[in-house]
């Protein structure tokens, strides 16, 4: 009898200990899952106010940027309009300044910063020589177009910040002096612009990590994208999401490397031509991306129209548009060459023609 109460009292005393130790595990979870919350908190505000510190440092530096392309404008324009050899070294300090503000533009993006206002459309092919003009190594880069379709004002800038990384991103991770292909084609949705590198491609760890800052969930972390911060993905990846427009690098392109994809859906698209630039015949002697003429495209038969009001249309064979070779000599008169420079500032100028301001999303 005394074995059996000592039995039932140890028994009694484990049933409470073990109900206090469940009582110990429920409050000792709740206290990680507040933590856990707090952290979180202070996280997203530590992230919103390095956003907003990031985002008004940027907005300055677009302003400068913006300023000293229209001073590089001004003095190629009107001061040094005669002079071919400063007009030279003059759109060498655009090339890099356009470099400088589109860095600026995607880190502004990335805080929830706007690009611009552009208050006109550009054609396709526009839009990807601009890309083309904001990367280093743009020599490289060779563009192919058999469409004749114009971007929205909205999307002109977006487009060719988020086609300027991706090349950027192509011609620094292939080999020197590779070509890097750009080929805009339509499809039943809209445009495609392709881009092909001749690189080492993309393993599936880093092709999982670049999908999953093209197509964002949430907003991207700052701090997230490593020390240095690799920041082209991201960008595209915000742009794309903000702009309804879809950015893909999951493919192997003919060379071996990478095969970026942006389509642009028919709600960015327009057939409303812009208008030429009047210099734009004096371009042809200048070896600039901004200022190479544009490739003939294959003719095409108007066949109808897409629900979004696009054009059909259907490759008729193709005809040379291009010019007979001249028999003589080609003219260097140095007043020539200069109007023809200072044709492609003016040119470069209407190009990137925003401004950098701070609004809603209709910027």
């Amino acid at each position: 009898m005394a074995l059996r109460k000592q039995n039932d009292d140890l028994r009694t005393s484990r049933d409470g200990l073990h109900g206090e130790c469940q009582r110990l595990h429920m409050e000792y979870a709740a206290l990680r899952s507040q933590q856990a919350h707090a952290l979180e908190e202070v996280r997203r505000d530590a992230e919103a106010e390095t956003k907003d510190v990031l985002k008004s440092w940027m907005r300055t530096l677009q302003v400068l940027a913006d300023e000293q392309q229209r001073s590089i404008s001004d003095l190629a324009q009107l001061k040094y309009g005669d002079d071919p050899q400063i007009l030279a070294d003059l759109m060498t300090i655009d090339h890099t300044n356009g470099q400088f503000g589109r860095r600026a533009q995607g880190i502004a993006a990335l805080c929830g910063g706007w690009l611009g206002r552009r208050e006109t459309t550009a054609s396709v092919y526009d839009v990807a020589r601009s890309a083309q003009g904001r990367i280093k190594h743009f020599d490289r880069v060779q563009i192919h177009t058999q469409v004749n379709v114009s971007v929205t004002s909205t999307a002109v800038e977006p487009v060719a910040v988020v086609l300027a990384e991706l090349l950027d991103n192509a011609t620094n991770y292939s080999a020197p002096g590779t070509p890097v292909e750009i080929n805009i084609q339509a499809v039943p949705t809209g445009i495609c612009l392709i881009i092909d590198d001749a690189g080492l491609g993309m393993s599936q760890e880093e092709k999982d990590r670049a999908a999953a800052l093209l197509n964002p969930e949430t907003s991207v972390s700052i701090t997230s994208l490593g020390n240095p911060p690799r920041v082209g993905f991201a960008v595209a990846g915000v742009l794309a999401t903000r702009y309804g427009f879809k950015v893909s690098v999951d493919s192997v392109s003919p060379y071996g490397g990478v095969r970026a994809v942006i389509l642009l859906p028919e709600s960015l698209l327009t057939n409303d031509a812009p208008e030429p630039a009047a210099d734009a015949a004096l371009f042809a002697d200048t070896d600039h991306p901004a200022t190479r003429p544009r490739p003939a495209a294959t003719p095409v038969q108007i066949v109808g129209t897409t629900p979004g009001g696009l054009p059909k249309r259907r490759r008729r064979p193709a005809v040379s548009v291009v010019p007979e070779p001249a028999a003589t000599e080609p003219e260097h008169d140095g007043e020539v060459t200069a109007s023809r420079i200072g044709a492609f500032a003016r040119g470069t100028l209407l190009g990137r023609n925003t401004t950098t301001t701070e609004g809603s999303q209709d910027q």
